[in-house]
């Protein structure tokens, strides 16, 4: 007898669920927005607007990066480490004025990227196994800059960045992320860089066998990534006017992990989504403040966080299916 099998469903259907896994960051973003709105007091008051913006800022920086690498295949651990790397050469450095100790802030978390992309595209090491080096040793060179301690920033060209009002109230930091997330979207879809690097991501070896620069394009992709977390360095040390290397950026990798996966771009590469990328940052920060809002602890945080990636990766998947 002759093996039943069941119907397809409606392509109609497959269609209306697909473009639910492909728009559900932005469904859950409105979802948490009318939550607060409804049961959280003074959510849409335009002082806690700008501080969940400001708050977010340096995961959505990270997140960027985390999504160019994650689109070409990879994964960066050491965002958090180069943060701290940052933080710890500005500090250090501000004998030689302000903005001479930024640029040497983002040319270290450049060489940083430098590393990473050289084991990963031109020894062709793992990518976590690559950057868990870096992970590990960079907080431990920051702490060595920063002679182990707190360091106060009393520059007030760098005070006024990380505090000082710009446009509508709103801080520096937060048209930083702006202009970077306009800047990353050109990248990925105007550039013959952007597609060389979503070819990788969907195929090396097809992309080496047509003879793109699958190194070139892997170590600037990690040189990029880099360059986005000593920026968020920069920014997350301005705005608490001190240098903390054991504190800096510290678990900032699984959030910006957290915001590409959820906004919708999978682990396996060869897709970049820019703007769920942000969606994604704002709604894991907007499920952070209302869980403390309500009295729930930071620990819960975590829980609900490592169930979103589960949940995220799981869609993910499927949609790919």
């Amino acid at each position: 007898m002759a093996s039943e099998v069941a119907p397809a469903p409606p392509a109609d259907l497959r269609i209306r669920a697909l473009d639910l896994r492909r728009h559900g960051v932005y469904v859950a973003l409105a979802a948490v927005i009318v939550f607060n709105l409804v049961f959280t007091p003074n959510f849409a008051h335009i002082n806690n607007v700008r501080l969940q913006l400001v708050q977010v800022t340096p995961t959505v920086i990270v997140a960027l990066g985390m999504a160019l690498v994650i689109g070409a295949a990879g994964i960066d651990l050491s965002v958090g480490a180069v943060m701290a790397l940052a933080a710890a050469t500005l500090a250090a450095s501000l004998e030689q004025g302000p903005w001479a100790a930024m640029g040497l802030a983002i040319l270290a978390g450049a060489a940083a990227g430098l590393v990473n992309g050289t084991l990963v595209g031109v020894m062709r090491i793992q990518p976590i196994v690559a950057t868990l080096g870096l992970f590990v040793a960079g907080r431990g060179i920051a702490l060595v800059i920063a002679e182990g301690r707190l360091t106060e920033i009393f520059d007030p060209t760098i005070r006024s960045i990380g505090t000082s009002p710009w446009l509508g109230g709103v801080q520096t930091g937060v048209f930083v992320a702006a202009f970077l997330a306009v800047c990353t979207s050109f990248l990925v879809r105007w550039t013959v860089f952007g597609r060389q690097l979503l070819a990788i991501g969907g195929n090396a070896a097809a992309a080496r066998a047509a003879g793109l620069p699958v190194r070139r394009v892997l170590v600037v992709v990690y040189i990029i990534c880099a360059v986005f977390a000593a920026v968020a360095g920069i920014l997350a040390t301005a705005r608490s006017a001190a240098a903390d290397p054991s504190f800096v950026g510290l678990l900032i990798e699984l959030s910006a992990i957290t915001a590409v996966v959820v906004g919708g771009a999978p682990l396996s590469g060869g897709r970049v989504r820019v703007l769920g990328t942000v969606a994604g940052a704002l709604l894991m920060q907007l499920i952070f403040a209302t869980l403390i809002r309500h009295d729930l602890t930071d620990s819960d945080a975590r829980m609900i966080q490592a169930a979103i990636i589960v949940v995220a990766v799981y869609f993910q998947r499927e949609r790919l299916r």
